[in-house]
């Protein structure tokens, strides 16, 4: 840990944070709270520095203009990129899995670079992808359903170098077959809801990247209740 709390970096809220994913950031540092494991979320703003020192980041979803800004203020200030050479963790949603990969084409067809931290590229589909999405974890990388909303255009097509963070059974995903991307501890997901209180199991994931140690079982019943609503009314049991 980069003190002795783990530091949960919440990147650019102010660009990046129209569907309310600053609630990943919250919802790691409540989880560590909650088994004695201190931590803090730290937040860095347009124009303000990115530090490296961070355990783990956290990067919300935009439109393609706030979108457009954020890739420039983080390559200006590639203090995330930096963390991540050394083995941090980082969680990208939407405008993220976009950023993240080594370009973008926007809906106005002009393509952008972006961070090169994952094998992918990104363009603007023919239609906008709208409503929940169930999907199953790929090469058993955490358990039950991922779950989520997802509004975006964006289609993605991962590289070698990375792999699908779950199979469609509901929705779009990346492509209407997979879901997110995986690449070292950096994982990627177009999914809203926001996707770590609709799936805790993620969370923990994270949390274990980050502390080195699979975290002690949370007993919330009112979590388990809600995911079973959600996927009961997208048709697939849970």
């Amino acid at each position: 840990m980069s003190t002795n709390k783990v530091q949960i970096a919440l990147v650019l809220p102010d660009l990046l944070g129209t569907y309310g994913d600053f609630g990943n950031a919250v919802v790691l540092e409540k989880r560590m709270t909650w088994r004695g494991i201190p931590a803090e979320i730290v937040n860095i703003r347009f124009g303000e520095p990115v530090p490296n020192s961070c355990d783990i980041y956290v990067v919300g979803g935009g439109e393609d203009t706030a979108q457009t800004l954020a890739v420039r203020h983080l390559r200006d200030h590639p203090g995330m990129q930096h963390a991540a050479a050394r083995g941090a963790v980082i969680l990208g949603v939407c405008a993220g899995i976009q950023i993240f990969g080594e370009s973008f084409t926007r809906a106005d067809q002009v393509t952008h670079p972006g961070l090169g931290l994952i094998d992918s590229t990104s363009h603007a589909g023919g239609s906008r992808a709208i409503g929940e999405v169930i999907a199953t974890a790929a090469g058993g990388l955490f358990e039950g359903l991922l779950t989520g909303f997802e509004n975006h255009q964006g289609r993605t097509v991962l590289g070698p170098s990375a792999r699908p963070l779950a199979h469609v059974k509901v929705g779009t995903g990346n492509d209407g077959s997979v879901e997110g991307a995986v690449q070292g501890r950096i994982l990627c997901t177009y999914l809203h809801g926001p996707v770590l209180p609709r799936n805790p199991q993620i969370a923990d994931l994270l949390i274990e990247w980050a502390t080195g140690t699979k975290p002690a079982p949370l007993d919330l019943p009112a979590v388990t209740r809600l995911r079973t609503e959600r996927a009961k009314s997208a048709g697939v049991p849970l």
